[in-house]
């Protein structure tokens, strides 16, 4: 069996991505980078990308192409504390929609390496070098 059958099929996904916008929503650094006019949109996104992901019907690839999470997500400011916020979010969600404690821990396992993967600005890194050294 497949990670999504195992889980519930849809129907977690579904739980999964319905709390992880509940905290989104409300949370002033992450909000803005959503679509203000089409959450509905956003959720159904994100639906059928983890369904998919995780051995479910292949619907995502099929409305929006490959998935490209990091062009993707481009361009948008994730810094270390956008990252941080958004992982959050998520472990409340997984907590809240609660997989069974082996794929509950793959899940995280994987949000943490996707959220990490997103980051695109860093300001431990400058882009200038020190004046003198």
């Amino acid at each position: 069996m497949t990670f999504y059958e195992q889980v519930g099929g849809r129907a977690f996904f579904e739980r999964l991505v319905d709390a992880f916008y509940e905290g989104v929503w409300t949370d002033e650094l992450l909000r803005p980078m959503y679509p203000q006019d089409d959450y509905d949109g956003a959720k159904e996104r994100l639906t059928g990308f983890l369904e998919q992901y995780w051995g479910g019907p292949g619907t995502y690839s099929q409305e929006r192409g490959h998935p490209r999470l990091r062009m993707r997500h481009a361009p948008f400011p994730i810094g270390p504390e956008a990252r941080d916020r958004w992982l959050h979010h998520m472990r409340a969600a997984v907590d809240v929609a609660g997989p069974p404690p082996l794929l509950r821990e793959e899940l995280l396992d994987y949000l943490d390496r996707a959220a990490h993967a997103m980051v695109n600005r860093n300001p431990a890194f400058r882009a200038d070098p020190p004046a003198t050294l």
